[in-house]
């Protein structure tokens, strides 16, 4: 049986999850108005991803006999100065959602919910991923500001980017 105070901060997570999916597909649309397609995409893969982390911890708290309540989700941000500020932004984002997880963490450490334990170790792992994608892009767009076939080449870069059904997703 999953705590209750475990329970309310996985739902909690469960929000923040959802948000960072409808963040990207709001920095997706932005890219999509900036005719930078390739972005776009790697927003839209990066939603997707988001939404199957939320679906995890969904299944998780359902898998312990709790009960996921889900809440009101903020509108996010709708533009920026130019695609290294979105980047930049990621990262920001990715950062703040790295602390969450370790706050998740914490607290299953404190509980001593080793089951939680366990099934928080992939989502730090992942964040570890997710902040140097970010970090990386950011760096790339850097390297490139100003140069507009620069821009076109990484635009063309992003957009290669694949999303992968995890095998564990059971929807």
């Amino acid at each position: 049986m999953l705590n209750e105070k475990m329970e309310a901060a996985i739902n909690g997570q469960i929000n923040a999850e959802i948000y960072s999916s409808y963040l990207y597909m709001s920095m997706a649309t932005w890219f999509d108005e900036k005719q930078l397609p390739g972005m776009a995409h790697w927003m839209r893969v990066q939603a997707q991803e988001e939404m199957t982390h939320a679906y995890k911890f969904y299944a998780y708290v359902n898998e312990r006999g709790g009960r996921v309540r889900l809440t009101a989700i903020e509108g996010p941000e709708t533009d920026w100065a130019s695609p290294l500020a979105v980047y930049e932004a990621v990262a920001e984002h990715e950062a703040k959602v790295t602390g969450l997880c370790n706050g998740l963490m914490d607290l299953a450490l404190e509980l001593k919910d080793h089951a939680s334990v366990s099934f928080m170790q992939w989502f730090i792992d992942e964040q570890v991923e997710e902040e140097a994608s970010a970090a990386e892009v950011v760096g790339k767009l850097k390297l490139i500001e100003g140069d507009a076939s620069g821009l076109f080449m990484m635009d063309n870069e992003l957009g290669a980017r694949v999303f992968n059904v995890p095998v564990w997703l059971k929807l």
